[in-house]
């Protein structure tokens, strides 16, 4: 299991072993539970520079409802896709079928399948065509999240996010990234993404953003 670093030098896990709390129920203690009423991102949150989206979406909630169920998290760790010159993105290969929704335009989900296994949900960036879009990796449970968020897999599963949600306008009543009404500072962590060692230099650009001592991260 992945450990997580906090401010205090302890990693996330002996931080919550020391609380004798789970990753669940140090987010229902957080000052973060209580959340509405929200602010819904406008389509101009989006169609900006994909590093600044992705790091002002620290802390933003992701909201999906389905069959009668909110659920909630905050965003506590995201990663950067520039476009097809980052030759880490998928738009790098070009448009093809897959990755259609990834150019454009702003403010929809762009949600793939890998691994046989695993969704994992982008937020489209940027102006039509630019064919950028910011990796949404971990959330901290909020509402109605009880299986673990610490890694773009595991949040869409406990988002019941799927293929289904592929291209949803991100402005609808259902899915939606929002605001919460108190602003929190918190620090933030760079550091280079996860799994791309194929693309040559682009690997080691600093283009994952976290949450400074947040348990939930996905890795330090």
């Amino acid at each position: 299991m992945p450990k997580f670093s906090l401010a205090a030098g302890l990693t996330g896990e002996r931080y919550l072993q020391s609380t004798g709390k789970t990753r669940l129920q140090f987010a229902k203690s957080a000052r973060f539970a209580i959340v509405s009423p929200m602010q819904k991102l406008p389509r101009s949150f989006y169609d900006r520079d994909t590093i600044v989206v992705a790091k002002e979406l620290l802390g933003k909630f992701l909201i999906h409802i389905s069959d009668g169920v909110e659920r909630v998290g905050r965003i506590v760790e995201t990663e950067a896709y520039l476009g097809p010159h980052d030759l880490a993105a998928h738009s790098a290969r070009g448009m093809t079928e897959r990755n259609r929704v990834m150019f454009g335009p702003p403010g929809h989900a762009y949600v793939y399948f890998i691994y046989g296994m695993y969704f994992c949900m982008n937020v489209v960036t940027e102006s039509k065509g630019r064919a950028a879009a910011v990796l949404l990796r971990a959330l901290e449970p909020v509402k109605n999240i009880s299986d673990r968020s610490c890694g773009p897999g595991l949040l869409c599963r406990a988002m019941k996010i799927d293929r289904r949600l592929n291209g949803h306008d991100l402005l609808s009543a259902d899915f939606f990234v929002a605001a919460g009404t108190k602003t929190e500072a918190f620090k933030m962590v760079k550091r280079p993404r996860i799994g791309v060692d194929y693309a040559k230099h682009w690997a080691r650009r600093h283009l994952r953003f976290y949450i400074a001592g947040n348990p939930c991260i996905s890795r330090e």
